[in-house]
């Protein structure tokens, strides 16, 4: 069974879209398979797997054109990473099946105030 959560529906920019485009960022519909990217969208699930299977965190992050998925190896929390926060993430596109993913990318969370 997976435990999901959804993020909850807010007044704010339900992608966390910057008031102005970013230097840098990369649509999420618009990265490649293989490519280096940098995305940044709101997270919309937090996943993890059955008992039985590697310890991953599944962050399901979306922006206006897409959604990608951001696995973090090892790890079945990361402090400060939620439904609804909006985070910057940069890695290794690949894809699997029709999802895009990134392993283990480097992020950051957007500060309110940002966004």
């Amino acid at each position: 069974m997976i435990d999901r959560l959804r993020a909850a529906s807010s007044t704010e920019d339900p992608f966390g879209e910057a008031p102005s485009p970013e230097t840098g960022i990369t649509p999420i519909a618009e990265t490649g398979d293989r490519r280096r990217a940098t995305v940044r969208g709101r997270v919309q699930t937090l996943s993890l797997p059955d008992n039985g299977t590697a310890m991953t965190l599944d962050v399901e992050l979306a922006d206006r054109t897409g959604s990608l998925h951001l696995r973090f190896l090892g790890r079945t929390a990361i402090p400060g990473i939620e439904c609804g926060v909006v985070l910057r993430a940069e890695g290794l596109v690949s894809t699997q099946g029709s999802r895009r993913v990134m392993y283990n990318p480097v992020y950051e969370i957007v500060p309110r105030r940002d966004h």
